[in-house]
């Protein structure tokens, strides 16, 4: 029997957690993690989408949401001053000084290095490649990559789990998804898939070791 292929999530798996980076962009920028998270929401509702999906499926250039954003939080918060907030560029913003999860980027590498083929499948912005990928770069090479805003379709859409494990040639049985959302987790298992869902370092590898037969890195 082949070995399963891991599926790695960015976003709070491979990166740090996503409310660190909220707590670091305020700190940027004096931004507060609701009122950036309710303006998210609200560009996203005035498209019928759910937040984040316009620019994770590149429905609108990271400029043109910058600048939506920054009208509703003018509108929202009058007196909020938003001159150290780059939003039509927010990408280099958001990363600068971020550094990936060493844990799990051992993990990543730590499977491959065990004869399992490995992935990453994001949610994530076109713009913001360059940063992202830097990021993850101390985790080597993968053998495919699925990025939600190059495919059109993001997670939890169950057509992003079936183009992942077609493009990677396995069956959905043989794919297990390290995510941080449980809904993405509880979609990939839907298309029968199996999923760990992020909560910490060590929960994640006792978890892929049971699945897997993976050998802990700690």
């Amino acid at each position: 029997m082949p070995l399963p292929m891991v599926w790695f999530d960015f976003g709070g798996v491979l990166s740090p957690p996503l409310d660190e980076l909220y707590d670091a962009y305020h700190r940027k920028t004096g931004i507060l993690p609701a009122q950036l998270q309710a303006a998210m929401k609200e560009v996203a509702d005035e498209m019928g989408m759910p937040t984040l999906a316009p620019i994770e499926i590149a429905a609108l250039t990271e400029a043109e949401w910058g600048r939506r954003l920054r009208r509703v939080l003018t509108s929202r918060h009058p007196g909020l001053d938003l001159s150290r907030a780059r939003l039509e560029g927010f990408g280099e913003q958001w990363f600068d000084g971020v550094t990936a999860n060493p844990v799990m980027v051992g993990a990543l590498r730590n499977a491959r290095d065990n004869g399992f083929r490995v992935g990453i499948l994001s949610n994530n912005v076109v713009e913001w490649e360059p940063y992202w990928r830097a990021i993850v770069a101390p985790a080597g090479e993968v053998d495919c990559l699925i990025d939600s805003c190059k495919v059109g379709v993001r997670k939890p859409d169950p057509k992003i789990f079936d183009l992942a494990a077609k493009t990677a040639g396995v069956t959905p049985e043989d794919c297990v998804l390290v995510d941080d959302l449980a809904g993405n987790c509880a979609a990939a298992r839907r298309q029968g898939w199996h999923a760990v869902h992020f909560r910490d370092n060590h929960q994640v590898l006792a978890e892929l070791r049971h699945l897997t037969g993976l050998p802990s890195i700690l």
